[in-house]
């Protein structure tokens, strides 16, 4: 499922209209986690702070009743990608770092951290950061042997 022009618009919407809710300041909120949560049925985006109390919702035709197998992997990386456009706004929300927006399906389980934000770095794909540990034990397994 290749997302239309119109499903990245919608998904760009949703995330800049979070995103109003938690306008640059010096007061930070002590929310740790924004929660994307995606119903495949309805086709339904949802995000939610800690509390579980709604900041924005839309409909995604493109989602609705889609039977895709690997559906949310679908939508991570459209979810992703819109974050990385986003960035400069996502990155300074009022919000005490480090947090974080995580993907949710309809009953509300984690399936995957998108994009985590702290002080002085910002993760995309944290998955990816174990091809990276790898790399540092070889180092480190190298040196040691030096």
């Amino acid at each position: 499922m290749k997302a239309t022009e119109q499903t990245i618009q919608q998904i760009d919407r949703a995330l800049r209209k979070t995103a109003e809710k938690f306008p640059a300041s010096k007061e930070a909120s002590l929310m740790t986690d924004i929660h994307v949560r995606v119903t495949q049925e309805s086709g339904e985006l949802l995000t939610y702070d800690d509390d579980d109390h709604e900041l924005t919702r839309c409909v995604v035709e493109q989602w609705i009743d889609n039977k895709d197998d690997d559906f949310y992997e679908q939508v991570a990386a459209d979810v992703k990608a819109s974050i990385v456009r986003l960035k400069d706004v996502l990155e300074n929300l009022s919000i005490l770092k480090p947090y974080s927006f995580v993907l949710e399906d309809d009953d509300r389980d984690a399936l995957e951290e998108l994009y985590v934000v702290d002080d002085d770095i910002a993760i995309i794909d944290p998955l990816s950061l174990d091809t990276f540990e790898g790399d540092l034990d070889d180092f480190l397994e190298n040196l040691l042997k030096s």
